[in-house]
Parts: structure tokens; sequence; C-alpha cells
């Protein structure tokens, strides 16, 4: 009797296994849908794939994957009987997201093929944005766009412009004005005092000729509001002062200068804290023309650089090096370091040199 319950019980399982992993067919009502031209706030977008089972066995959506994280699927977690009906859900979230989209949504289902593709697409119109998302940065009762004027790339030979709006969110008029600009920078807000609600422009003249620095540099401006200054609030202004080969001639460029390095990093491995360890990059001139060092930095105080003959021509086929000094100071475990050198060099105008450690 056990022998005979025990064949029964197999034979179920059996059964629900096939069942289960029998193949069937389907039908979606649609594999795509447009939503058409809606606003953004409108937010999210839903819309229902119909899909019917054609076949003679219970149909199952396994899983259902989309293209992206701004589409939503659900869908009929039960088994659709022959001839049933379910659904696959798509929701389109279009929150930040203006502009023409084309999605796809992948249903995995006990079929063959495994997989049917579904398309939504549509075309979002951006929402107004707020004065706050407008001006990301209060000061007082002014708010700027940023609080990085950004120059970007300034040749050394010359001087650039940028503008920046702002806007007065107050019910009286404000004044607006710089504190202690350094030489090379010049800063004015147009118009100076602004009206209740105006908008206005902080207009920016950055001079390269009248800095010694190289590279990435960084300013820290005070703001003063009708006369005071605002304090511990800073306006950063950025700049990459570069060297200007633009009126280089082919000949030139075929003769110039050339910064070969033997190493661009130098591993010191395992040192102790609190101490000092010597690097030295070494270098030759490859090119044609004298070799200039215009310039070195690195990226913290703890490592100290030099070059014997910083700022004198290098002769054609010369060596010379670059020497570092780094404190491992309070450092523990692994330190990575940068030290950017600015040459005449067209094709090596900035070279990165790294230096590792393993503080123990």
């Amino acid at each position: 009797m056990k022998k005979l319950s025990f064949v029964l019980l197999m034979c179920l399982v059996s059964m629900t296994l096939k069942s289960q992993y029998s193949i069937t067919t389907l039908k979606f009502s649609e594999t795509q849908h447009d939503f058409g031209v809606f606003r953004e706030e409108a937010g999210r977008q839903t819309f229902n794939f119909i899909i019917t089972n054609t076949g003679n066995q219970p149909l199952v959506i396994q899983k259902v994957t989309a293209s992206c994280g701004c589409t939503t699927p659900a869908w009929t977690k039960s088994p659709i009987p022959p001839g049933g009906k379910g659904k696959v859900t798509a929701i389109y979230d279009p929150v930040n997201l203006p502009g023409v989209f084309n999605k796809t949504l992948t249903v995995y289902t006990n079929t063959k093929p495994a997989s049917t593709t579904l398309t939504i697409k549509g075309e979002v119109t951006p929402r107004e944005k707020t004065i706050e998302e407008l001006f990301t940065f209060p000061v007082g009762t002014i708010r700027f766009e940023s609080n990085n004027l950004a120059f970007t790339n300034v040749k050394k030979t010359g001087a650039k412009n940028k503008e920046m709006q702002i806007i007065n969110i107050t019910s009286t008029p404000v004044k607006v004005e710089f504190n202690a600009l350094p030489a090379h920078l010049k800063l004015k807000a147009e118009p100076e005092i602004l009206k209740p609600g105006q908008k206005g422009l902080v207009i920016g003249t950055y001079d390269a000729t009248k800095t010694d620095g190289w590279g990435y540099v960084n300013d820290m401006v005070k703001i003063k509001l009708n006369g005071v200054t605002q304090e511990n609030v800073f306006y950063y202004v950025s700049a990459n002062l570069v060297e200007d080969f633009s009126s280089l001639t082919k000949d030139e460029l075929a003769s110039a200068p050339v910064f070969k390095s033997l190493t661009t990093t130098a591993n010191l491995g395992k040192i102790k804290g609190s101490s000092q360890y010597d690097v030295e990059f070494k270098f030759t001139n490859e090119g044609k023309r004298d070799l200039i060092i215009r310039h070195i930095r690195s990226t913290c105080g703890c490592t100290a650089v030099q070059q014997e003959n910083q700022g004198i021509g290098i002769k054609p086929g010369e060596s010379s090096s670059i020497k570092a000094v780094f404190n491992s100071g309070g450092y523990k475990g692994n330190v990575t370091k940068v030290i950017y050198v600015y040459t005449n060099d067209p094709k090596n105008s900035e070279v990165v040199l790294m230096l590792n450690a393993d503080v123990e």
C-alpha cells in the first residue's frame, strides 16, 4: 500500500512539474505604445499591455525587465489559464527627464521564443524651474546661478571674459560688490544695484598675464551687499591657465622641445609615518629647442617639489630632474599624491607625476 502511495505521489509531482514548464503561446494586444507629448509635471505615465494565453497550457510571466530605471514594470503574477488574459504594466517617470524617450520592456514567459520586447515612447515637455533651481547659490538677499565662476582654459598670453546670472529675491534694492580682488581678476555686477526681483549679471575678466600661476587655479572672493561683507561665504573663481601654442608654425612645432621622463610614477612601498622621503623624477629634452619648466605644483602641502633649473632653458639632449620630498605625517595605508609639471612642450604642456606609498 505504501509502495502504491509513493508511486501515485511521484506521478502527481511529475505532472505538476510538467505543467509548470510546459510551453504555451501568447498574444499581446500591442507591443508598442506612444504616450505622445506631455508635461514633466504631469508625473508618472502608465499603460497596460494586455496579454492573452492563446495556448492550451497555463501561461506564466516569469519576469519583466526595463531598459532604464525611469521605467518601472508590473505584471500579472499568477498563471494565466488557456484563453485567459493578464497584463504587463509600464510606468514611466518623467521627473528631470525632459525630451524624447524610447524605452523597452523585456517580458520573459514559458513560450517559444521565451521573451517578448515591448516599447514605450513619447516626449516630455520640461517644467518651468523654480528660482531655487535656476539660482542655486544663495548669498544674503541675492542668489547666484552657482558658487563657481569657471573660466575653464585661459591662455597665459591674454585675458578671458565670463558671465553669470544673479537675482535679487527681496523687496528692496541691493548693491552688489566684490571685496579685495587680486590683480588678475575683475568682477562687477551689472547693474550694480539690483531692483526688487530684478535679474542681473556678474561680469568677470581673468587676465592670465598678471599671475604667476599655471594649470588649475582657484580664487576665493568675498561679496558685499549694500556695503556689508558677507562673512563665512565665498564666491569661487577658477581657471585652467595654459601655454599658448596657437601661433607656432608647422616647422616650429616639429622642432619644439620634448619632455621625456624616464618614469612618471614613483613607488615608495611600505614606509613609516611621520617621516620624510626623497623622490627624484629624471627627464630629458628630446626636442630641438630649449625646454622650459614653467611651474611645478603638488596636490598637498605634504609634498615639497623643486627643479634645479626651473625657468631656465634645458638644451636639446640635456637631462635634469624634479625632486620631491614626501612627508608621511599622519597618513596611514595607501597614499597617492600627484605633482603637476607645466612645460613649453606643445605635446606635454602638463605632465602628471605620481607618488605612491603604503604608510605603516
